[in-house]
């Protein structure tokens, strides 16, 4: 089969101090995700969705959180190494859609940003990556702003 589709999710707890990574960049917030890497919940499911998509299993097969290598790495190396597996299979990305689920702080100024490091990130264009958000209005563990949560879609395609 040409053409694929993945589903990708990922839920971090946030917690004063910390630093909040989503989508390749910080932005500034008095909470952040925890995690064994930075906590990039948005690259998480990027990369779970593409791995899913390619039927490589999951980031967490591909990058323990019980191997001490992974300890805070930046999740862009693993987005890179995720895209390195997929391309080896002979995939490209057609396009990610993908939803954030937060209930502060607003991230819509930060999205062109975000696109621009992810798609420099993959190689892809940034017209090949949807970034959206919601809250829940202020219900469940994502609107007591307990944690975070995120949702993707990745098809790709054999060229």
């Amino acid at each position: 089969m040409n053409i694929r589709i993945g589903f990708g999710f990922d839920v971090h707890r946030l917690d004063e101090g910390q630093p909040f990574f989503l989508g390749g960049i910080k932005i500034p917030h008095s909470k952040g995700a925890l995690g064994h890497s930075d906590a990039d919940v948005l690259i998480h499911t990027i990369c779970d969705a593409i791995l899913g998509a390619a039927d490589l299993r999951d980031i967490g097969f591909h990058f323990p959180d019980t191997d001490g290598k992974y300890k805070g790495i930046d999740s862009k190396i693993l987005l890179k190494d995720v895209m390195a597996l997929v391309r080896k299979e002979g995939y490209e990305i057609s396009n990610i859609d993908a939803t954030i689920a937060l209930q502060v702080p607003k991230i819509n100024p930060y999205v062109p940003e975000m696109k621009s490091v992810l798609a420099q990130t993959m190689g892809v264009s940034p017209g090949q990556i949807s970034i959206k958000a919601t809250t829940t209005e202020k219900l469940s563990f994502v609107g007591r702003e307990e944690g975070i949560s995120a949702y993707a879609v990745a098809l790709i395609h054999r060229p």
